[in-house]
This record gives structure tokens, C-alpha cells and sequence, in this order.
């Protein structure tokens, strides 16, 4: 079936099974390597995107359910100045180890800004929740988005 979606400002015309899962139209049709994929499950957020700037698992979210919904990804975040506050703060307080988990960390954080331009401490635990990263950074990435917050 034939969809449009926009994607980071970018309209893209698409003839794929309504049930596909965005995470996999974004990474395996589209090339966008960002998004990671995780758990499968929508649990861990490694596969976390903007949709309407909502945090939302791509891994579970189907095609067919975007509709006119407009997308962002790690590759667009930067184009919303509190994701670009976000990423700028990351590389000053060098939080990623690994960096899997990272792209679904920066953009659950953006939405976090987004929605609460001076989180406290509690703000950032319940808007990171549902973020898992296995190398336990979660202490960089919450100075970083306090550091975000106060830039």
C-alpha cells in the first residue's frame, strides 16, 4: 500500500505493508541507521523517535499508524533547539560509553525539555523512564539535561 510521511521536514512516498514497524522503514528502507533497534518490545527505548513530539518505540509503532503524524529521528533532532541544547550537552559532559542506547536517550531528553524547559531531578527520572542503558550513565545523562535546561 502506498503511505506519505514526512520525516525530519522530508515528505517520502512509500509502497510497504501497513504493519511494518516504523524502526525498520526508517532504518532498512530509508537508511537511517540511527534509530536502534533493542528489545523488539518497545521496553528499552533504544528505538525512541518523535512522533507529533511525542517519545514513541518505533519498534512497535506500524506504518500504517502514523497517518499525517510528522516523524523525527536522531538524524533531525538537531533541528529543535532544545534537541541540539541536548546533544551539545552530551558532548560537553561526554556521557555515552557505548552509545547503542544513546540516540533514544537524546531524543526522549529532547521531549523531556520540550515539555518541561526546567526539570527537576524527579521530572528527569519520569520522563527518562522506560530509557535503559547498559553501561549505567544515568548520571551523566541527567547532568547533561540539567545542563541543557540551564543553557
Amino acid at each position: 500500500m502506498a503511505y506519505k510521511i514526512t520525516i525530519n521536514d522530508h515528505i517520502y512516498e512509500l509502497d510497504l505493508e501497513g504493519e511494518m514497524p516504523l524502526l525498520w522503514v526508517l532504518r532498512d528502507v530509508l537508511g537511517m541507521a540511527g534509530t536502534k533497534f533493542g528489545c523488539g518490545r518497545g521496553l528499552c527505548g533504544a528505538c525512541t523517535v518523535l512522533i507529533d513530539g511525542a517519545p514513541t518505540r518505533s519498534c512497535i509503532t506500524t506504518l500504517d499508524s502514523i497517518g499525517t503524524s510528522v516523524v523525527v529521528t536522531i538524524e533531525g533532532i538537531h533541528k529543535i533547539p532544545s534537541g541540539q541544547r541536548i546533544q551539545d550537552a552530551w558532548l560537553a559532559l561526554d556521557v555515552s560509553q557505548c552509545g547503542y542506547c544513546q540516540s533514544g536517550q537524546i531524543v526522549s531528553a529532547t521531549a523531556l525539555l520540550n515539555e518541561k524547559s526546567k526539570p527537576t531531578e524527579s521530572d528527569i527520572d519520569d520522563g527518562m523512564g522506560g530509557n535503559i542503558c547498559r553501561c549505567g550513565t544515568y548520571q551523566r545523562i541527567r547532568n547533561a539535561i540539567l545542563l541543557a535546561a540551564a543553557g
